[in-house]
């Protein structure tokens, strides 16, 4: 008998959950359809900085060729210096061994030292045919922005499709930051995936961006393989606060184990400047608190958590204190690289859908309900109509 109870009771307690799945349908993730993030991602870069100088200070006013000459009286060769960032703080990216580090930081005008790092992206890819209105898109809410408005959406991501025919892209200003990649163009898919759900535009191709037609300014600071440096994100965002303006759009689908006070700090002084800010919370099932951009917080800056279409929040998303809204980013179906659309599914997806409502709305985003089963028990507000 107890041989027999043994055996029945795995039994009936598979029974009871498979009775419980039909009960309430739900949308579920399987194990292989979310990507993870590169095995690389958050590692450090061995010998490779991000160095801040003070806010004031002599060097910080510097030119590119002053700023050369500054590191050669350190006694450092000129040829460690990889890139020159003028501005409030001059930013270097330089190729430095232990002693040259000591030396920087030694120096009274140097607010900062920090190791480069990779970075990567994360998504489920399904490739699929183009519906005109999709359901996220129908249940966020969309509006016209049109090619004409003053407004830009800069996608800092892979890239984007530029001659994709469902999307409004600004080729001359799309730039890329990827070492030995000279084009804008998406070689991955995911960046195009993200611009198509901000402003796919309102024609009889493919489907129905959240802000149709605006004009999509590729950063590109990813590679093929979804991979990049923290160095090139930063350049990117130096750039917005450069050329962008107040109501310009920034999605930011992208993340990395670690914080980074540079990175931080340069999307405020954009945010500061009125520049708005999309960020996706990332796909590790954690605290945001330990990743940066998503840990940012400024009012024109919206960290984003994932939530699928019956407003569950999704098991991948992170979460926490420093998330200010969820969105759709489950199943989401948009452009994608070659002329294509796809499903893909992350926080990557989720962002985009509040960077288009930024574009539409400005700051004041309409919400409605809140995402259900958050874990950290105050369920974020969902960013729709």
């Amino acid at each position: 008998m107890k041989v027999l109870v043994k055996i029945l009771l795995p039994l009936l307690a598979i029974i009871v959950i498979v009775q419980a799945c039909k009960t309430e349908k739900v949308e579920v993730i399987p194990d292989d359809c979310l990507v993870k993030a590169s095995a690389l991602n958050g590692q450090i870069i061995p010998e490779e900085y991000i160095i801040t100088y003070r806010a004031g200070s002599k060097s910080a006013r510097m030119a590119n060729v002053e700023i050369r000459q500054s590191i050669k009286n350190l006694n450092i060769d000129e040829s460690a210096i990889e890139m020159v960032m003028e501005g409030e703080k001059t930013l270097l990216m330089a190729h430095l061994e232990d002693n040259e580090v000591a030396i920087i930081k030694a120096d009274r005008n140097i607010e900062s030292v920090e190791p480069d790092r990779i970075l990567s992206i994360c998504s489920c890819v399904d490739v699929v045919a183009p519906r005109s209105l999709t359901w996220s898109v129908r249940k966020t809410g969309y509006g016209k922005i049109g090619q004409i408005s003053p407004k830009v959406a800069w996608i800092i991501d892979t890239g984007i499709d530029l001659d994709h025919p469902d999307l409004n892209v600004d080729n001359a200003k799309s730039l890329s930051f990827v070492t030995g990649q000279t084009s804008a163009d998406d070689l991955n898919g995911h960046g195009t995936h993200v611009a198509g759900i901000i402003g796919a535009k309102n024609n009889t191709v493919g489907l129905l961006g959240i802000a149709s037609d605006v004009k999509l300014v590729a950063l590109k600071v990813f590679n093929q393989l979804g991979e990049g440096r923290l160095s090139s994100v930063i350049a990117a965002v130096r750039h917005v606060n450069t050329n962008g303006k107040a109501g310009d759009v920034v999605n930011m689908s992208l993340g990395g184990e670690g914080v980074s006070a540079t990175l931080e700090r340069e999307i405020t002084n954009a945010a500061n400047k009125g520049i708005l800010f999309a960020i996706a919370a990332g796909n590790e099932s954690k605290d945001v608190e330990g990743y940066s951009p998503a840990r940012t917080n400024h009012p024109n800056v919206f960290t984003v958590s994932a939530v699928d279409s019956s407003n569950r929040f999704a098991s991948f998303s992170n979460y926490g204190s420093s998330v200010d809204v969820a969105a759709y980013g489950v199943r989401v179906v948009s452009t994608y690289s070659n002329g294509r659309y796809a499903t893909l599914s992350g926080t990557s997806m989720a962002a985009p859908h509040v960077a288009g409502l930024l574009l539409t709305r400005g700051v004041k985003i309409p919400k409605r309900g809140t995402a259900i089963n958050d874990p950290d028990g105050k369920p974020d507000p969902i960013a729709r109509e």
